[in-house]
């Protein structure tokens, strides 16, 4: 079980969270949404332990998930590109992982192959398109195996075949007993989403999307 509790942020006066709590099942794919400035990147950063709260936990099978041991199971792409331009991709990825798992996700299973980024490994990150580096971002995140995927717009810029592929992997991880929570503006990943949130006046409500977007935008304007 994962669970975010009276999360809170502000920013000097301005608060952005106001206790965000939310359940969330293992091995579902949970999707966040809001208007511009509702906090759904704040909130991620939060769950990723980039930056602290002002109160609340985020707590995986009831263990405090920002604990080291803990946040090892957790994989997490920003909206913003991560990478390092003047390294290629296949640089990149080792980087950040530990050579025993390259290996695996080289194969035909693995999130490198599945997510086409065995096309371009040899590329400097400053030559590819937006796509290319948000797929090699993705591809780095998955490589450790983590429990958890935490991704902030993981569509944005991918092309129709980036996006079939992304939706796949999610569909094998979830079925594995992975867990995703995106956060995103893309009506195709609400749809691939298994519980829905929005997040208005720092606080997170569920949604169930039914294909009407008129209804969505009246459910964020509130």
């Amino acid at each position: 079980m994962i669970e975010i509790r009276d999360i809170k942020k502000k920013y000097g006066r301005c608060p952005v969270l106001n206790g965000v709590s939310l359940t969330i099942e293992r091995g579902s794919c949970v999707g966040i949404i809001g208007s511009n400035g509702s906090g759904k990147s704040t909130l991620l950063e939060i769950l990723a332990g980039v930056i602290c709260p002002d109160t609340g936990a985020f707590l995986v099978d009831e263990k405090m998930a920002w604990a080291k041991q803990i946040r090892k199971k957790i994989g997490y792409v920003p909206q913003a590109n991560p990478l390092m331009e003047e390294l290629t991709a296949w640089d990149n990825i080792c980087l950040w992982n530990e050579k025993a798992d390259l290996k695996q996700a080289l194969g035909e299973d693995g999130a490198i192959h599945m997510l086409g980024v065995d096309q371009y490994l040899k590329k400097p990150i400053y030559k590819m398109s937006g796509g290319m580096k948000k797929r090699v971002s993705i591809a780095s995140a998955l490589i450790s195996k983590p429990e958890i995927l935490l991704l902030d717009e993981p569509s944005a810029a991918l092309d129709l075949e980036g996006k079939e592929r992304l939706y796949d992997y999610f569909s094998r991880y979830t079925q594995a007993g992975g867990t995703v929570i995106i956060v995103t503006h893309d009506i195709h990943e609400l749809e691939i989403c298994s519980h829905t949130w929005i997040l208005r006046d720092g606080k997170a409500m569920p949604y169930i999307y039914q294909g009407d977007i008129h209804e969505l935008v009246g459910a964020l304007e509130g």
